[in-house]
């Protein structure tokens, strides 16, 4: 999303960006520093410790890039009386819903990963009243490591492949959620306010990985990135078992943010085309 974040910007903002190279946002030091020499009038945070698995044995790390990073810059932002954009993820709920999650549904987050990121919001929320956390799903782009890109790696050394059928959620591109925190950076400039609090955004409609894996296959091979489809497999979830648990459900309400901003959920099977031309040219 950062990479994306910085290739979207719009030309009307000067915008510096950091990666985890140029700035450590565990340490206040290093971000009050940071904040101070550029002086924003916002802050758009897509750092995040998003290793699942490994998470769930180096949790020093994660909590202390999900949960004490996202602090220092909420206390460096009500410094300078700005806001923060923040994303946070599907992972602070259980996944055993039936239906999707609402921003008031109580969180309830499994693992390492996802009790890490809603410390995150919750301090966010308690040390900067001018906030937005975007929480998201399944995050998919041409950079950077996701499902897609492990499908088409997997295709092509693989003629079958076993794909897990029974967890379900929302496949999101990661220009769709750049497109929207710059939707929302660009209604603050104008307005100087937005109606802060917590938001959900991904793709429609809901799908399965299986479900993800099929149409990623099918693009791939129209677009000529694959030859042949591989046979793909339905399994359970049970069958292949991780460190952390995935949620079985991880499909949310986007309405609030349509309602309260005017932001659309992104059809998952159109950015899900650029994703792979994209790819294809590359």
């Amino acid at each position: 999303v950062g990479h994306e974040l910085m290739r979207q910007a719009p030309a009307g903002f000067n915008v510096s960006g950091f990666d985890s190279s140029q700035l450590d946002i565990t340490s206040i030091e290093l971000v009050r520093q940071a904040v101070d020499r550029v002086r924003p009038n916002l802050i758009i945070n897509a750092a995040a410790y998003t290793a699942v698995d490994k998470a769930e044995t180096d949790q020093e790390r994660a909590w202390a890039v999900n949960h004490t990073g996202v602090a220092n810059l909420a206390a460096a932002a009500v410094a300078l009386d700005i806001p923060v954009l923040h994303i946070s993820t599907d992972y602070v709920f259980d996944g055993d819903a039936s239906t999707p999650y609402l921003e008031t549904d109580p969180p309830g987050p499994t693992g390492v990963y996802g009790d890490s990121k809603l410390a995150g919001e919750q301090s966010l929320a308690r040390l900067c009243d001018k906030h937005i956390v975007l929480r998201t799903s399944w995050v998919f782009a041409a950079h950077g490591n996701n499902f897609v890109k492990t499908m088409l790696r997997l295709a092509a050394q693989r003629a079958s492949l076993s794909i897990v059928a029974d967890q379900r959620g929302c496949p999101t591109s990661a220009a769709s959620i750049a497109a929207t925190l710059w939707q929302l950076a660009e209604q603050y400039r104008v307005k100087g306010e937005l109606p802060w609090g917590v938001y959900h955004f991904s793709g429609t409609p809901a799908s399965s990985w299986f479900e993800f894996a099929e149409e990623i296959f099918a693009q791939a091979c129209t677009l000529g990135l694959l030859e042949k489809a591989p046979t793909i497999s339905p399994i359970t979830t049970a069958e292949y078992p991780t460190p952390a648990r995935r949620p079985a459900w991880s499909v949310m309400d986007c309405s609030k943010l349509e309602r309260c901003c005017g932001i659309r959920p992104a059809p998952w099977k159109e950015e899900l085309h650029k994703v792979l031309v994209e790819l294809g040219a590359s």
